[in-house]
């Protein structure tokens, strides 16, 4: 079970201010939880964000008492990337939770082994529908069913878990394969070095024979 100690949060206090003590702000909030600010260690949070994501249950303890949650946002820094505030959605016990769950892609496939083909991730993330204990990290994807060129893998395709439901349009590809691109290298022509010449004398020839009275005074 991932646990993390929280303690609520002055939102006067700046959040840089609170980022220098080693904690990072957040807040928690549900359909029949009031939104909350609180502040957790930064280093307790980062271990079990890594191992959570977006999808496992996080128990919150709270001075209020143990609330279950999943993390719903992390908002990061553009610069370091590293997380500087974080929402916990806390859902209520007993339903179903709707949620994105991201896309493992596994397995090898022929088309790309064999043929040379390009294996084009159209999707990257699945909605689905599961009670909270039945959520998993995420969905694996085997790409080793796509033999040929234009073979697709459609969102009805994946094998859910037990408990998982699809939520996201069945007929909506996952994954496809697309031939390799051939690079044609652009022939130039050589240039014709007799035409150019003609082209010069002719222009010459045309100059001398302007009439005397027609040329430029000096």
């Amino acid at each position: 079970m991932l646990t993390l100690k929280v303690e609520k949060r002055d939102v006067h206090i700046r959040p840089e201010a609170i980022r220098k003590t080693g904690k990072i702000p957040a807040v928690f909030y549900g359909k029949k939880e009031a939104s909350t600010a609180i502040s957790i260690p930064k280093i307790d949070f980062l271990k079990v964000w890594k191992e959570a994501g977006a999808s496992s249950i996080v128990t919150l303890e709270t001075p209020e008492g143990i609330k279950e949650s999943l993390i719903q946002d992390v908002d990061l820094d553009p610069i370091t990337g590293t997380p500087r505030h974080a929402d916990f959605y806390i859902f209520e016990k007993g339903h179903k939770l709707e949620v994105e769950l991201p896309l493992e892609f596994v397995g090898i496939s022929p088309a790309v082994k064999d043929l040379g083909g390009m294996l084009v991730k159209v999707l990257h993330e699945l909605k689905i529908e599961a009670m909270p204990k039945d959520l998993p990290h995420n969905i694996k994807v085997d790409v080793s069913v796509l033999i040929n060129f234009g073979d697709q893998i459609l969102a009805e395709d994946i094998i859910l878990p037990k408990g998982v439901t699809l939520l996201a349009n069945p007929k909506g590809v996952v994954a496809t394969i697309s031939a390799p691109r051939e690079e044609k290298e652009e022939e130039t022509a050589p240039a014709d070095l007799s035409t150019i010449e003609v082209e010069k004398k002719g222009k010459e020839e045309k100059a001398e024979a302007v009439p005397e009275a027609e040329q430029p005074a000096l």
